[in-house]
């Protein structure tokens, strides 16, 4: 999985704006703080459908960029977005667990109305956008 950083910057009459230095043209915007990372995903992943994503560069080689610098000493940051790929192919896998998460997974799964592997799935996804 790929890592891209992305510049996140706001005025005080605005959203905030993402934008991916390594990928000029995709920008996402977020009202709350909370929904950056997740916007940025999402904006990432619609990018990576259409269109060719470069390997992405190195902290070191983002913060070295000047407009980056220029932009970090006024307030901007950095997030690190993970590019999961929306590849929709199905894959059997088997994984073992304890018998009483299995039961609670397979309990909350049938209160959701999804079957297991949709909501096991659902819960990797969420973890792994928001170890970023």
């Amino acid at each position: 999985m790929k890592n891209y950083f992305a510049l996140v910057e706001k005025d005080a009459d605005s959203a905030f704006g993402v934008r991916f230095p390594d990928i000029p043209g995709c920008f996402s915007a977020a009202d709350a703080a909370a929904d950056i990372v997740p916007n940025a995903i999402e904006a990432l992943q619609l990018w990576a459908e259409d269109m060719a994503v470069p390997e992405p560069s190195s902290h070191e080689a983002i913060v070295s960029r000047p407009e980056i610098r220029a932009a970090l000493s006024k307030g901007a940051y950095l997030v690190s977005v993970p590019l999961i790929d929306n590849d929709s192919a199905v894959v059997r896998a088997n994984v073992t667990f304890e018998r009483g998460v299995l039961r609670a997974i397979d309990a909350a799964a049938r209160e959701r109305g999804i079957t297991r592997s949709a909501f096991l799935s659902s819960a990797a996804r969420k973890e792994i956008e928001a170890k970023h």
